[in-house]
């Protein structure tokens, strides 16, 4: 299987806390990979465990469709204080992307850039309608997510430099540092499936 991504994801935990409700990921499946970013709500162990048993649905079954994954991340995070979360789905060419809450994604592309359409709710305890929105994507646009604890206006970090050193830079530059935080960049290189 030859990837079409390279990824890199980034978090930190709330300072004084010794682990993160925000989860990014990246599960490679055949022909695509999920990318995901997972915030569990407040932070802290019971955060963490939110955003863990989330990630743990996505593992199972990543080439699902990003819409069923919610559903299915609603129902095992029922017994948890819930999630907001964003997920893609990329394969050849096209990436079929859905956000519940607050978890910012955009696709950073040559003539601009294009938004996850977000709907307001809460994974585990109240979904909006679920709609799967499908857009086109080409030889080095860069997917971001991002959870609430990053400020807006990272724009100028997603650049030509690799996802790692992006990750990094904005978390270091954008991080609220009143809240855990997570970026996960994922940049289209195309090929075989």
């Amino acid at each position: 299987m030859t990837s079409l991504l390279t990824s890199a994801v980034a978090c930190a935990p709330l300072a004084g806390q010794v682990s993160s409700g925000d989860r990014g990921c990246v599960v490679e499946f055949p022909g695509g990979a999920l990318v995901a970013a997972i915030d569990g709500l407040g932070h802290g162990q019971e955060a963490a465990l939110a955003a863990s048993e989330a990630e743990l649905v996505l593992q199972d079954d990543p080439a699902a469709p990003v819409d069923e994954l919610v559903q299915r991340c609603h129902h095992r995070l029922r017994s948890t204080r819930g999630a907001v979360m964003t997920l893609a789905s990329v394969t050849r060419e096209t990436i079929s992307w859905i956000g519940v809450g607050n978890v910012e994604g955009i696709l950073v592309k040559p003539q601009g850039l294009e938004a996850v359409p977000l709907r307001g709710g809460i994974v585990g305890y109240s979904l909006p309608v679920l709609v799967a929105r499908k857009i086109t994507v080409g030889k080095g646009d860069t997917l971001v997510l991002a959870t609430d604890g990053v400020r807006h206006g990272f724009r100028a970090e997603v650049n030509a430099r690799e996802p790692q050193v992006i990750a990094e830079a904005m978390l270091a530059k954008y991080s609220k540092g009143s809240d855990d935080a997570c970026v996960v960049i994922a940049r289209y290189i195309g090929g075989a499936a």
